[in-house]
């Protein structure tokens, strides 16, 4: 199944590692590390240019910046699951 990450953007549900709020998470200075390497590596794929909510990271390290929050994601996967 795939997941609609916003605008024209979607994955497929197998290959998600994680979703991650952008807020909360960027406190920490490891994940400042991973983010700025990945997007040094041109891993980073912007959903939309809107205010950043979450990110969400792939089975090869691709990483979506998302104007979705972290429950809206969650909530959508979980409908996508109940099929």
């Amino acid at each position: 199944m795939y997941l609609h990450l916003g605008q024209n953007t979607v994955v497929t549900t197998g290959e998600i590692v994680g979703f991650f709020d952008m807020d909360n998470t960027t406190v920490s200075k490891t994940t400042r590390d991973f983010l700025s390497a990945a997007e040094r590596s041109g891993k980073v794929k912007y959903v939309s240019y809107d205010l950043p909510k979450s990110f969400v990271v792939t089975a090869d390290k691709s990483v979506y910046v998302s104007p979705l929050s972290v429950p809206t994601l969650t909530g959508r996967t979980e409908k996508i699951q109940s099929f």
